[in-house]
């Protein structure tokens, strides 16, 4: 295990440079730029424009740019927001605690109603009916669109929650951030235990079809036991390979529901950068996404070797 580790870490260093080039050039290819505004005003002399493109360092050859860069973020250096001149680093550790108590929270809610749904839907029939199409509609429909629909009906129609935001103009108080919490986690909680939960239906089904559980049923043992015990042991390992890797996406931003419930987290920090054009912090999101899920793939491996001792063999 320890060997794996230090492969898949030492596989993951060119990777990031890799992925790191590309995402540099792809960023300042785009159309746009920082300095758009800027050139969309006619107040704006030309002079001031190469001003700010040498203050910016956006000046220099794309291959320099790069080489800065990347040499002051491995230092820990991520440069300075062009929208505020504040420190990157600064911005992004500001907002990642709201993102994670976010997939925190919407992680737990899915997993308690993935599971259960998964083994019932897998063992009997009659449950697998009714979980089904409701899975099935949890992951077609479009996440802003839920957003938009639980807003519309608990906040503005009910009352009863916050449409946005992560607490009060006044601070609030732990009752207040657990309800500006409610919506955004449901909506994330939605999309992925439906995915999960079909997931974990199908792999439990050709668990059940596996000899060891026809052995486990003629020896008399009670179906829920197999279920829990025997089948869902022989199916998790795929299972957490699935949830960990999408917690990783995750991790890089719920871009689509802290937008439409204004929740201060990176995904949001993500999307206003974007509109501005703001390469550090658009450079510094997509390495974070990036280094998530490679984190957590590894993190997954790890975890089934340990839940699957046969997979050791094959490592």
């Amino acid at each position: 295990m320890i060997s794996l580790v230090m492969r898949r870490v030492l596989q993951a260093v060119p990777l990031l440079l890799l992925i790191s080039l590309l995402l540099f050039g792809l960023l300042h290819l785009a159309p746009g730029g920082p300095l758009s505004t800027y050139l969309e005003n006619p107040n704006v002399r030309p002079e001031d424009i190469e001003r700010l493109k040498r203050a910016m360092g956006l000046d220099r050859s794309l291959s320099v740019q790069y080489v800065t860069w990347l040499l002051s973020f491995v230092r820990g250096d991520w440069g300075y927001s062009y929208a505020d001149g504040r420190p990157v680093l600064e911005r992004v550790a500001e907002r990642i605690p709201a993102t994670l108590e976010l997939i925190g929270v919407a992680t737990f809610l899915a997993l308690a109603a993935a599971l259960p749904a998964g083994v019932f839907a897998a063992g009997r029939r009659g449950v697998d009916r009714v979980t089904s199409p409701i899975a099935v509609a949890g992951i077609s429909l479009p996440v802003f669109w839920v957003g938009l629909l639980l807003q519309l009906l608990f906040a503005n129609t009910l009352g009863w929650l916050p449409s946005s935001g992560r607490q009060s103009f006044d601070g609030g108080d732990p009752a207040d951030r657990l309800a500006h919490l409610v919506l955004p986690a449901t909506v994330l909680a939605i999309v992925l235990s439906a995915a999960w939960s079909r997931y974990l239906r199908r792999t439990m089904r050709d668990a059940l079809a596996m000899p060891a559980i026809t052995v486990a049923r003629a020896r008399g043992l009670p179906e829920s036991r197999v279920l829990w015990r025997h089948a869902l042991t022989m199916a998790l390992p795929s299972f957490v390979t699935v949830v960990l890797l999408d917690a990783a996406m995750l991790t890089s931003g719920a871009v689509v529901t802290e937008s439409v419930f204004a929740w201060p987290g990176i995904g949001s920090l993500f999307t206003e950068s974007l509109v501005k054009r703001d390469y550090a912090v658009l450079m510094a999101f997509l390495m974070i996404g990036s280094v998530a899920v490679l984190t957590l793939n590894l993190v997954a491996d790890v975890l089934v070797l340990w839940l699957d001792p046969s997979a050791r063999r094959d490592s």
